[in-house]
């Protein structure tokens, strides 16, 4: 689908408006005011504090509108300066306190005080001017007679000469009064380029100014930056943010002419583009054309990453910021769509900022659902790649009413059905025994708070139940087959020994049992361990890695966890695999110099510290071939970089060594040659998002990109 370029024609204007400007001579500043009004300018500017809203105690003169309009500063003919001209529209709010005296006699006051009643009103007028990088406040002094006060009218205005600002920026102006005794009156004014003004050969900032064009160059972008090829000008690419500095991406000083491709993926909304000659103080053109672009805006969410951060917060990371709304959603196992926990819980507006749900506990099911426009944009299930696969748990939503009335609903495809419930479903039929698992505490609370409460029961004791009878059917027809079978003994012996070793085979390649071992580097590491992890559960493989065992780790302690999951790996015939890291190098140097000290013994969560002590006699007494494999991964670790003890046993760098990775962790024979690739092809997919995660985090430009020194081309 071609990109609609129109929208960059919109954006830069192919005959942009012409702005007439009024001149003015001389550099001062000045104020001037209606009719029957007096003003004065203060001569130095004021500090910007606007302190706070104080009450009046009589009638004062407030803002109520402001208004501007863009004129030229001259010194001469042909050297102007672009300035922006405020008028601040007043008005008189307020009345007088009544005396007293008045109050106590119900009679006048004494004549002495209504002087003030007749007297002018006075005020000082504060304009503030922001635009990056510069601000100031000038104070104007206002004055209106007493014949032109009237409560709840306007007096008229103030009009202030002028404030400089840089062609092409953005100008915030408030303004209010001191004391202050309303809220700020607010104004943005954006400035044209040269592009856009009639005068552009009074301003000399205009005179040397590369023209940029953006055109299509089939689905890519094209800069022409058409200048004389004596002129020198900068180029300067960047994404721009809604708060502080612009994230750059690409500079360079380019000379005479120039065509540079844009790769049409780099596009997104927020790629702004500055270019200005390189000469003292010269202007410089910001346009930002893909805006609009709704390729760029794909692009942009092609990009994006949930990145979690803790058990309740996680951020949105992207190149540009993204207005979106976010809830949490439950996944079950199957394939079904997930289901918003909305409500209880309630949808957060977001950009890219820290966004905190109230969690009590993590758990694999819970997954982040980001939505904009009304459009599904992201999902992702933060907490598996720490806590394991998808559990087959069931979702109570607990409801809590007056007087403590409590009821609970299980979460399902269908909606929330009541417990208990007459209804044909699976939760409803299991509804006394949900209950029963939560009074009990077998069931995990996720999010608490005085409404109700979201509790996650597991299901997997009854999904053993349920299929116990068909096991069982099975059985009797496998018994019934066989008692046919053996009537026909000559022709079933070949077959029974071909089905034994098929049998055979399969159940060691379907059940071979794999304790990983990592050292805990950063959480950035464990994700991708996690990722690992979860790709070889796939194969299948039965793993065991410590992120999946906190609980019982905290309880018995790394040493004796370890100890336990080793030795029940082993006499299963599975495979110890040893994944190296910076880190693991560093511990594994450490506790050869210190000899039989245990490193880290202060950790409670890190299995591999623990198991130097009863990995490494296995290295030096020659136990461990057929029992150990190494790994690291690729542009983290070279094999060689792995200590030369553990080098001993195959070292596979992942993922390009993933046919033999899985291959060594599988049984002799176990899988076909074929299927051994299909399931690297498997598990090198799963891997990839985290892997890209890990060595280019968003907002980081990715190397061999499609813009550059080497895309451009001159002409």
């Amino acid at each position: 689908m071609p990109v609609p370029w129109f929208l960059l024609s919109l954006a830069l204007g192919r005959s942009p408006m012409v702005l007439p400007l009024e001149r003015l001579v001389g550099p001062q500043d000045a104020t001037h005011c209606s009719p029957g009004l007096s003003c004065h300018l203060w001569d130095d500017d004021i500090l910007c504090l606007p302190g706070d809203i104080v009450p009046a105690l009589g009638p004062v003169l407030v803002p109520t509108h402001l208004q501007t309009e863009l004129v030229l500063r001259c010194g001469k003919e042909t050297d102007c300066d672009l300035c922006v001209r405020v008028a601040v529209h007043l008005a008189v709010h307020g009345h007088w306190e009544e005396h007293e005296d008045e109050k106590k006699f119900g009679g006048a006051a004494d004549p002495g005080l209504e002087k003030p009643r007749n007297a002018s009103l006075q005020a000082q007028v504060v304009l503030s001017f922001q635009a990056y990088p510069t601000a100031r406040c000038v104070l104007l002094e206002v004055q209106v007679p007493a014949a032109l006060v009237q409560f709840g009218q306007s007096v008229g205005s103030v009009v202030y000469d002028c404030f400089e600002a840089a062609l092409g920026s953005e100008v915030q102006i408030w303004s209010y009064t001191q004391p202050r005794y309303e809220k700020k009156l607010n104004l943005t004014q954006q400035l044209p380029d040269c592009r856009g003004l009639e005068v552009r050969n009074s301003i000399r900032s205009c005179w040397a100014l590369p023209w940029l064009n953006v055109s299509a160059d089939g689905d890519n972008a094209r800069l022409v930056l058409n200048v004389s090829e004596e002129q020198h000008f900068s180029l300067f690419l960047y994404w721009k943010q809604v708060q502080g500095p612009p994230k750059p991406w690409w500079q360079k000083n380019l000379t005479g002419p120039q065509i540079i491709t844009l790769n049409h993926t780099d596009l997104v909304p927020c790629l702004c583009i500055q270019v200005w000659p390189l000469e003292l103080d010269s202007f410089r053109t910001n346009i930002c054309p893909f805006r609009e672009d709704p390729r760029a805006h794909r692009n942009l969410w092609r990009a994006a990453r949930l990145r979690l951060l803790t058990l309740q917060s996680w951020r949105l990371e992207a190149l540009c910021p993204l207005p979106a709304e976010a809830a949490l959603c439950w996944q079950a196992p199957g394939g079904d769509p997930c289901q918003p926990l909305v409500p209880p819980l309630s949808w957060e507006n977001i950009t890219v900022n820290v966004l905190e749900f109230p969690l009590l506990e993590g758990h694999p099911n819970l997954c982040v659902q980001v939505n904009s426009w009304e459009n599904l944009q992201l999902q992702e299930c933060l907490w598996a790649d720490s806590l394991g696969p998808l559990n087959d748990d069931v979702l109570l939503l607990e409801t809590r009413g007056p007087q403590n009335n409590r009821s609970f609903c299980a979460l399902e495809p269908s909606g929330c059905t009541s417990l208990p419930s007459r209804a044909s479903t699976m939760a409803a039929r299991l509804g006394e025994y949900l209950l029963q698992d939560l009074q009990s505490g077998q069931c995990l609370q996720l999010w608490n708070d005085d409404l109700g409460a979201l509790w996650a029961c597991p299901m997997d004791k009854y999904s053993h139940k349920r299929w116990a009878l068909v096991w069982l059917a099975c059985l009797l027809f496998a018994a019934a087959l066989s008692l046919f079978l053996l009537l026909r003994k000559d022709h079933a012996k070949g077959w029974l020994r071909l089905l034994k070793q098929d049998v055979r085979k399969g159940a060691a390649a379907r059940g071979r049992a794999a304790l990983l071992l990592y050292s805990a580097d950063d959480s950035s590491f464990e994700r991708l361990v996690g990722a690992l992890a979860s790709a070889l559960c796939e194969l299948p493989l039965r793993v065991a890695v410590d992120l999946w065992s906190r609980r019982e780790l905290s309880a018995q302690g790394p040493v004796a966890w370890f100890h336990a999951q080793r030795r029940q790996t082993l006499q299963e015939g599975g495979m110890v695999v040893l994944l190296f890291s910076p880190g693991a190098v560093a511990l594994c140097s450490e506790w050869l110099q210190d000899g039989m000290s245990v490193p880290g013994a202060n950790c409670p969560h890190d299995a591999f510290r623990a198991s130097l002590s009863c990995v490494l006699p296995d290295f030096l007494q020659g136990r461990a071939s057929g029992r150990y494999v190494a790994a690291c991964f690729d542009r983290l670790l070279r094999p060689d970089a792995v200590p030369a003890l553990f080098r001993t046993v195959p070292v596979f760098s992942l993922p390009s060594q993933l046919p033999d990775f899985l291959g060594a962790l599988q049984r002799p024979s176990a899988l076909r040659p074929r299927r051994l690739r299909e399931s690297a092809e498997q598990v090198s997919r799963a891997l990839q998002p985290a892997l890209e995660s890990y060595f280019h985090p968003p907002g980081t430009p990715g190397q061999g990109r499609g813009v550059g020194p080497g895309t451009g081309d001159g002409t």
